[in-house]
């Protein structure tokens, strides 16, 4: 599809927003098992150590930046977005440049900021934090989209300058258009 087929597409709903972003959470349990977990294994076998909680989450935030930028970058949609036919445009259809990219990201975490007020007002422990990570995450962020309810664009689209669209379904006679 040319870049004005894209732009006219709808905005996906606030549902396909939230299913597919539960999909993404189950994807990256494997990303961050094969990226953490292995490292973290290795060096504390041979080393005998453990790296520090906040090296940890560095390393982490720096791990998902990778991958959310790489699949943006290269085809516009992460496995979770190809699935559920999302794809993420600049506001004139192409796909995002590495610093677009990188600043989505970087605004996509925002939704970090609340859960951090709410245990600093609340000491959570526990599964109480995944909890609240887990709800904040995959519906109260995805609400933003309502903020601007003729675009529905989330807060981190609409700061970054892109726009997440809703790809049109192929029936098994049609093929999805080829890049040239």
């Amino acid at each position: 599809m040319n870049p004005s087929d894209l732009k006219a597409l709808p905005s996906p709903r606030f549902w396909r927003r939230v299913f597919c972003n539960l999909y993404e959470q189950l994807i990256l349990l494997g990303v961050l098992a094969f990226t953490f977990l292995v490292p973290n294994l290795i060096i504390g076998i041979v080393f005998g150590i453990a790296i520090p909680s906040w090296l940890t989450f560095f390393y982490l935030y720096g791990v998902l930046a990778l991958y959310f930028t790489w699949y943006w970058r290269r085809n516009g949609q992460t496995l979770a977005m190809q699935t559920w036919r999302i794809q993420l445009i600049t506001a004139d259809g192409y796909r995002p440049e590495k610093k677009q990219a990188f600043w989505r990201y970087v605004y996509g975490s925002l939704w970090l900021l609340p859960c951090l007020a709410v245990h600093a007002a609340f000491p959570l422990r526990g599964w109480q934090i995944i909890s609240l990570l887990f709800v904040v995450a995959l519906f109260l962020w995805p609400l933003s989209i309502y903020i601007d309810r003729k675009h529905r664009q989330g807060l981190p689209d609409r700061m970054a300058g892109t726009k997440l669209i809703e790809l049109p379904r192929y029936t098994k006679k049609e093929q999805a258009p080829t890049k040239a």
